[in-house]
């Protein structure tokens, strides 16, 4: 939820409804070794080096998946990083989780939120009939109260409110081309054109996509596999 432009955590929307993969002994082991490996790396990394930042390496770690050229600051960071490193880690925690979910890999952000919501309703479900999948039964279960805990995702009022924020499509190119910049220069990671058009009301997919091949001819958009991100100079 957000207090006025800033986001703000609450563990009863973020955490408590949400459904967390039904994991095997091993897959569970795996996802906490590759976790701790994550963050030893990192650490390990940072003390090496005390001025490397976290924004940093992740800023070159999304470089690196767009297959964006480094700049000889970008390279610096990645050297002392090792954020090749940090991205192979990475990827073999995603991949770890997609197999306890068991789900492919190869989904996109959309179907990911998707299955999430399907499935968070099917958890809702299993609790009213009296089925809980506690993350640490040791400590959890005993203190339940006789509420279920995976409570549903209540996602229509904030879908609701999303899209009554959407930014309109504007006519004139100039402005356009300054929404289209704007938006991809507020995401952290690449974009297709259609799902860049449904961040604006009224906006075709079609032209957004004519917008942001302009942008990416002038040098200033990149795309990689049919999808956009911003180039900062």
């Amino acid at each position: 939820m957000g207090v006025g432009n800033d986001p703000r955590y609450r563990n009863v929307m973020c955490f408590e409804p949400f459904p967390f993969p039904a994991c095997t002994d091993e897959q569970t082991r795996r996802i906490r070794d590759l976790g701790e490996q994550l963050d030893k790396h990192r650490k390990e990394r940072q003390v090496l080096h005390p001025d490397l930042t976290m924004t940093g390496m992740y800023n070159i770690l999304e470089k690196l998946k767009s297959g964006a050229p480094l700049t000889a600051k970008e390279r610096d960071i990645h050297e002392k990083g090792l954020v090749s490193v940090l991205k192979q880690i990475h990827d073999d925690l995603d991949a770890a989780v997609f197999a306890a979910y068991g789900w492919p890999p190869t989904l996109s952000d959309e179907e990911i939120l998707e299955r999430l919501v399907a499935l968070n309703k099917e958890r809702a479900a299993e609790e009213r009939r009296g089925l809980i999948r506690w993350l640490r039964p040791e400590f959890q279960a005993p203190r339940a109260a006789a509420k279920p805990a995976q409570e549903e995702m209540d996602v229509a009022p904030v879908a609701a409110k999303a899209a009554a924020k959407k930014p309109a499509w504007p006519k004139a190119l100039p402005e356009q081309v300054q929404a289209v910049r704007a938006q991809l220069a507020a995401r952290a990671a690449p974009i297709a054109a259609a799902d860049l058009a449904r961040a604006f009301k009224g906006a075709r997919s079609d032209r957004v996509a004519e917008v942001l091949t302009t942008l990416a001819a002038l040098g200033q958009a990149r795309v990689t596999e049919g999808k956009f991100a911003a180039i900062v100079v």
